[in-house]
């Protein structure tokens, strides 16, 4: 059985890929900036705001014009899904099935703190949780393993005790990279889109994750 559980958050703990997609497209707006919904949705979902906005602007940027521009989309982005955030169907029931069991939990996103804090807030979960890890951590972002290496680290466990719940490309190679299992979410994209994985699942009730985790 495996020791700890590790959530990425944004497609994972929440549904919110429609409202990052809008949150950018309204930031690229003001800004002046061509936007494309079907090429940020290939080229873009589950990197950091750093990549994201090198992309954009086709030019590598400095961490502290990302951070600004940063705190921008961000804004935005938090403004539009205030009254709209919930959980992942399953997601509550499960956190408490993963406590029920002594399973170590943690969250490992390519998100910043404000909007992590945001998502757990509201959700009013944050209790769940024994160790939280977001873009401050590390150097990398996904794919690079770095989220989740630094998530088992602080959860006190070896790479391979850890199943991650992932629905991007980048975040599957990077749990990958990591040495952890991986059960994919259906939320951002279709089973034939994503790397070979140990599950794909549309939602947390889906009995195949208890199976998989034999509890």
């Amino acid at each position: 059985m495996y020791k700890a559980v590790i959530f990425d958050m944004d497609g994972v703990i929440v549904d919110n890929h429609h409202y990052h997609v809008a949150a950018f497209s309204e930031f690229c707006k003001l800004k002046g900036i061509p936007f494309s919904e079907g090429e940020f949705r290939v080229k873009y979902f589950g990197k950091s705001n750093h990549e994201i906005f090198s992309g954009l602007l086709h030019r590598e940027i400095s961490k502290e014009e990302s951070a600004l521009l940063g705190d921008e989309k961000e804004a935005i982005y938090r403004q539009i899904y205030k009254e709209h955030i919930t959980p992942v169907s399953g997601l509550i029931d499960f956190l408490r099935l993963l406590k029920g069991n002594s399973i170590n939990i943690a969250v490992g996103t390519s998100a910043g703190s404000q909007n992590l804090d945001f998502v757990l807030s509201n959700l009013n979960i944050r209790h769940f949780f024994d160790a939280q890890v977001d873009s401050s951590y590390v150097e990398r972002g996904k794919p690079n393993p770095d989220i989740f290496l630094k998530a088992a680290e602080r959860l006190g466990v070896k790479p391979s005790e850890c199943l991650v719940f992932e629905d991007s490309v980048s975040g599957i190679q990077a749990a990958h990279a990591a040495g952890m299992d991986v059960v994919a979410l259906l939320t951002t994209h279709k089973r034939d889109e994503l790397p070979l994985v140990s599950l794909y699942v549309e939602d947390f009730t889906d009995p195949g994750i208890r199976e998989l985790m034999n509890i």
